[in-house]
């Protein structure tokens, strides 16, 4: 009898986020990690894979793979992205998705014209409590939405010693808040919301130890009338028994109801002219990173490869998300909106 078909993956990477990665991978009877490849190669021998490489083209040389799982910083991300494209694998790669919206846009013209898939590792939108809210959105239980804030409290922001314990190049980098954390909350605004037609930002740097800017408002502004509103600060935290779960709080006004999300991923809904909330009743599992995004987000990749389910977070349509960054950085130099 023929063996079930297992899709067979190497990763480039073994930084702090990559656990959730090897762990969400790993979970999966039907996926086998292959390969590993980091520039220092004796951190990817501590995963216990087989084959361990610190160059990757050589490793793709070597080894037959089906998925590249590429896990490292932006500055990386070309050219892990072109030996893909030479070696004709699909690619699934980290955020943010390179350095700068021109090469973002050339690795995913250069992949599409390779013919190999290329998307991109935004596991916020896979967060099982932004599914549910899409959810409760889409069947019209909040009615006609017309305003929609998320408000950012980390609360790993101040003080000499800021990010330094798990992320410590947060400090270096020129744009942080927007770049590296609120991009994913301008996905989940498309993922719920659609395009935006306007958007206007005003950011700023409140820890003078870092590079970048660690707090910030975006608004941005549909067509139907609904205002959503960005409201990042990395210095402050809310109520949560792990600031690092939801990252904040999320609040959704409608015509029929309103709906609030906490830190501990509850999710209340208020109808119009009621004076009391209601618990919404979801099914969530508070394991590995977000509520298990990660896996989430895998096992969606595996499932379009071992079972041709549509994929979401193609490289195509993730360009849109760093138009909007550029826009959002745009607007705080020059103090205008900006209208798409």
């Amino acid at each position: 009898m023929n063996q079930p078909k297992k899709l067979r993956v190497a990763c480039v990477g073994t930084g702090y986020f990559s656990q959730f990665h090897y762990q969400a991978w790993q979970r999966m009877d039907d996926v086998e990690i292959v390969a590993i490849c980091n520039r220092d190669i004796k951190s990817a021998q501590t995963y216990g894979i087989a084959h361990c490489f610190n160059n990757v083209r050589a490793m793709l040389e070597e080894i037959e793979i089906d998925l590249l799982d590429i896990i490292t910083p932006p500055i990386t991300h070309q050219a892990a992205v072109s030996a893909a494209i030479e070696f004709g694998v699909n690619a699934i790669c980290q955020k943010p998705f390179g350095e700068n919206l021109e090469q973002a846009r050339a690795m995913t013209e250069a992949a599409a014209k390779a013919g190999i898939d290329l998307c991109i590792h935004e596991n916020f939108r896979f967060m099982p409590w932004i599914r549910e809210i899409g959810e409760i959105i889409a069947v019209g239980q909040l009615g006609d939405l017309m305003n929609v804030r998320f408000a950012l409290r980390t609360g790993d922001g101040q003080g000499d010693n800021a990010y330094l314990e798990r992320q410590p190049y947060f400090q270096q980098m020129p744009k942080l808040l927007i770049h590296e954390t609120g991009i994913h909350f301008v996905d989940c605004f498309r993922f719920l919301l659609g395009e935006p037609n306007s958007v206007y930002a005003s950011l700023k740097r409140c820890n003078p130890m870092i590079k970048g800017e660690d707090a910030g408002h975006v608004l941005f502004e549909y067509n139907n009338g609904l205002t959503a509103v960005f409201d990042g600060n990395r210095l402050f935290d809310h109520a949560s028994s792990n600031p690092r779960r939801t990252f904040g709080v999320m609040y959704v006004e409608g015509t029929k109801g309103s709906l609030r999300l906490d830190g501990e991923a509850n999710i209340y809904i208020r109808q119009f002219g009621n004076q009391q909330e209601t618990l919404h009743q979801y099914q969530w599992d508070d394991v590995g990173f977000g509520g298990d995004c990660v896996y989430r987000l895998n096992r969606h990749v595996a499932d379009h490869y071992l079972r041709a389910a549509p994929l979401e977070n193609r490289a195509s349509e993730y360009l849109q998300n760093i138009h909007l960054e550029e826009a959002i950085y745009r607007s705080n130099e020059q103090g205008r909106r900006f209208d798409f």
